[in-house]
């Protein structure tokens, strides 16, 4: 199984279930509109078997970064960084949880921004985390911002070590 962009004339949004409402009400209304506008891009994982079937997806984005919640060594090390890489939504339908399809959203995932970020060059992926998803997210060396709990962080060098 592999990923590809949100496609709205084959992917079946309407039946998409994750269990979160704004989750399911964002690929369903929201993401085609804010990819055309270019605000983000969505990446769907199709069943093996009917293509047209969305068992998760994610949305990535770039976004303001207030370094003043990061750990003092990193706080001095980029001290002129604004932007970073914005994983903004990742959800699985509910009929694939508990299957390992978040693990591989979430790597698929990186692996795009690391490469992204050797194009243009940021140094963090940030991930503002629904209720619950905060461990899943820890067990990937993501950490939390200082000052928001449910906000975390991945340095791209640490990235890049991990997928080394």
């Amino acid at each position: 199984m592999k990923t590809v962009l949100l496609d709205k004339l084959k992917h079946d949004r309407k039946s998409f279930n994750c269990g979160i409402e704004s989750l399911n009400n964002y690929l369903k209304l929201m993401a085609n509109q804010q990819a055309k506008k270019d605000n983000n891009r969505t990446f769907v994982l199709e069943d093996e078997f009917d293509k047209s079937i969305i068992v998760g997806f994610y949305t990535l984005t770039m976004t303001a970064v207030d370094i003043q919640g990061l750990p003092e060594k990193l706080k001095q090390r980029h001290k002129f960084s604004t932007s970073a890489g914005l994983i903004a939504r990742l959800a699985v339908n509910e009929k694939y949880q508990g299957k390992g399809f978040g693990e591989l959203l979430l790597v698929d995932a990186l692996k795009k921004l690391l490469f992204a970020s050797e194009i243009v060059g940021f140094p963090f992926i940030v991930v503002d985390t629904k209720e619950g998803a905060k461990l899943f997210y820890e067990k990937y060396g993501f950490t939390q911002f200082k000052d928001s709990p449910n906000k975390l962080f991945l340095t791209i060098a640490d990235l890049r070590v991990s997928f080394k």
